[in-house]
């Protein structure tokens, strides 16, 4: 992984937000950032460019001393889209159900 050499104080995060972002938590947190520049550094590090060979899970972030879970920088997308994963499950059914022989049943009652 290589580090980059930025001055901080000077450079706009946008060219190297791992300079100044820690974790996609920190980007989120980011009063001086707008919904879009957020989104466009949490989607650049989602990219697969950045994913770790021998675990894809993970993505090595160059500038970033540590590697950051796919996970995390997904659930930060969708706290910024407003979406905070409080969803109820799936009900079951979908073509399973349907492909259900309703005359199997019958034959089980019979039996």
């Amino acid at each position: 992984m290589t580090n980059v050499n930025t001055n901080a104080g000077t450079l706009n995060p946008l060219f190297h937000p791992a300079a100044h972002y820690g974790s996609p938590a920190d980007v989120l947190k980011a009063e001086e950032l707008s919904a879009p520049e957020k989104r466009i550094i949490l989607s650049s590090w989602a990219s697969d460019m950045y994913a770790v060979e021998s675990c894809p899970a993970l993505r090595e972030i160059p500038g970033m001393s540590h590697t950051i879970r796919l996970a995390d920088v997904l659930a930060a997308l969708r706290k910024l889209d407003g979406d905070n994963d409080n969803d109820d499950p799936p009900r079951g059914g979908g073509v399973p159900m349907r492909l259900r022989r309703p005359w199997a049943a019958a034959e089980r009652r019979a039996a």
